[in-house]
């Protein structure tokens, strides 16, 4: 367990890492070039690393991190029972987006994020998918006290809110993205906000609700117990990438994207993460208070 620990932290480390590397480069290297020739060795080498791959190695290290996580507080069944319907979803929504138009918007991705699935998606693209929505559900499913005190309407309200964080985020990231110096997709008819269609949002929220449930249904009968800070991976992963989009959408000029995204996405995912919290507190300390009672055992002797 201690070397998975390990191993998750190192994970989660360099995701952050990377994308600090990929905010100096896009946003100080690539505008002025020259800036590169002022570097150390070491620099320039770490530089044109982040330039050439960046973008794939902070989406695999955070794929790797939530996998481990979920592998050590979650159990192998129910982290794949999460990632694997969140991953072939976002899939298939994303080559039927960027094939039809549905259910996004009409759009394309450009080079920088890895090797493209049938020649449309990145194949690092469903992998955020997966480890941001995660961290997202898990912050709903336990600030909504889903598995201490089920029911199909926390379930619904775990789902649509787990789906407006991980939408949240697009928010923000989305006309950064498409609109930098370095685009890494572009809007084939932009939209109304700040270049993205409004229908972007609806189809970020069905796909997320979509494997959201799926994996709710198959958690159905497994329920998850959290200890107070289990919590803090998610709430990391989930603040981490909205302050990497935040960033990108500062120094585009978009500032409304930002509030929206603080007020729908970061305000909620810490309301969720406190009361998560105070719930696994309260309950591990009744585990400790609460006496245990021992059934008597008779022993016959012959």
């Amino acid at each position: 367990m201690k070397q998975l620990v390990i191993a998750e932290r190192v994970c989660l480390i360099g995701h952050i890492v990377s994308m600090v590397f990929g905010l100096v480069g896009i946003l100080l290297v690539i505008p002025n070039a020259e800036v590169i020739f002022h570097f150390s060795e070491f620099g320039q080498t770490a530089m044109q690393w982040s330039m050439a791959g960046g973008g794939v190695v902070y989406m695999i290290l955070g794929t790797a991190a939530v996998f481990l996580y979920g592998l050590r507080t979650l159990g192998l069944g129910r982290i794949l029972a999460f990632m694997l319907p969140a991953i072939f979803i976002s899939l298939g929504s994303e080559l039927l987006g960027t094939s039809t138009g549905f259910p996004f918007g009409d759009y394309s991705y450009l080079s920088g994020l890895g090797y493209k699935i049938a020649g449309l998606v990145p194949f690092t693209i469903p992998l955020s998918w997966f480890y941001v929505g995660c961290a997202s559900y898990l912050l709903a499913r336990a600030g909504l006290e889903v598995d201490t005190k089920p029911s199909l309407w926390r379930h619904i309200c775990a789902i649509g809110l787990g789906s407006l964080c991980l939408t949240s985020w697009d928010f923000v990231l989305d006309p950064a993205m498409s609109q930098t110096s370095l685009p890494f997709w572009y809007w084939q008819q932009p939209g109304p906000f700040f270049g993205m269609p409004y229908q972007n949002f609806v189809g970020w929220l069905g796909t997320g609700a979509v494997f959201m449930t799926v994996a709710a249904l198959l958690w159905n009968n497994n329920p998850i117990k959290f200890e107070r800070s289990q919590l803090n991976v998610p709430l990391i992963v989930y603040l981490a990438n909205f302050g990497f989009a935040t960033v990108m959408s500062l120094a585009a000029g978009f500032t409304i994207p930002v509030v929206l995204g603080l007020a729908l996405g970061v305000g909620p995912s810490l309301a969720l993460w406190l009361k998560g919290s105070a719930v696994s507190a309260q309950a591990d300390a009744e585990s400790t208070t609460n006496p245990v009672s021992v059934a008597n055992i008779k022993v016959a002797l012959k």
